[in-house]
């Protein structure tokens, strides 16, 4: 019988090399792995798809990644993850992008038929989610309320739907673990503020104004998990970095299927 063949994305791959390189003993515990972009230019892959892959590794606890320091191994082999919470099939950084490619769309769609108890909806969500910014689990259910209430807003029963799906898909370890690292109150308190431009776009019938809105709101939210959270390199450092690439030292040897573009 032939298997279903699976195309694995990219930095499933990474994870896959550089656990094996952990198991095999090429990089030993309390190893301090190259820095975010030089694994990026090795691997010829992007530094999004370097940090999904090093966020799937530490959550099976391989690695420790310490903001400002670097990225350190912790142990040889990868602790039990369930198999549910294994290997999700979309990284947070595509989810991101499905989400502003759809939900730009229904943003719009909204301005064109949003009434006054629509527009309440989103401000109750608005409110909760002021109130609750140092509280993950209260900020985050009000921020689905809100994407959630536009979709309402159109009034199909699928977009509602796809809307919530979507923002739940954030909901695993791996987005968690990513999350832990770059979200907190004055991330959030920058997320309603995004909300509130947005808000006032669909309450104006400014199709144009709330679709810019979301995207421009869903890109700051990429651009919050693209901060580096990798070491900061001193002159002298930046400079040893420079002469181990020229020397080719110090490298992952990429093996991946292709190049990501």
């Amino acid at each position: 019988m032939f298997s279903p063949v699976e195309s694995r994305r990219l930095y499933r791959q990474v994870a896959d090399q550089i656990r094996l390189m952990i198991a095999r003993g090429e990089l030993t515990v309390g190893q301090r792995l190259p820095a975010e972009r030089d694994l990026a230019e090795q691997l010829s892959v992007s530094r999004p798809t370097v940090r999904e892959a090093l966020i799937v590794l530490e959550v099976e606890g391989l690695v420790n990644i310490r903001m400002g320091s670097g990225i350190y191994v912790v142990r040889q082999h990868a602790s039990t993850v369930a198999g549910s919470d294994r290997e999700p099939v979309e990284g947070p950084f595509e989810l991101l992008q499905a989400r502003a490619i759809i939900e730009c769309a229904i943003a719009e769609e909204a301005a064109g038929c949003a009434g006054p108890e629509g527009i309440a909806l989103l401000d109750e969500a608005l409110t909760r989610m002021s109130g609750g910014v140092n509280d993950a689990s209260t900020v985050l259910a009000a921020d689905r309320a809100f994407h959630t209430g536009i979709a309402a807003i159109v009034g199909n029963a699928t977009l509602i739907r796809v809307t919530g799906e979507m923002f739940d898909m954030r909901m695993t370890p791996y987005f968690a673990k990513l999350a832990s690292h770059f979200e907190g109150p004055g991330t959030w308190r920058s997320a309603v503020d995004e909300h509130r431009v947005i808000r006032d776009a669909i309450a104006a019938g400014d199709g144009a104004g709330a679709k810019a809105a979301m995207r421009a709101h869903l890109t700051l939210s990429q651009k919050r998990f693209s901060e580096s959270f990798g070491e900061e390199l001193s002159g002298e450092e930046e400079r040893g970095r420079k002469r181990r690439l020229a020397k080719g030292t110090d490298k992952i040897q990429p093996k991946l299927g292709r190049r990501e573009r």
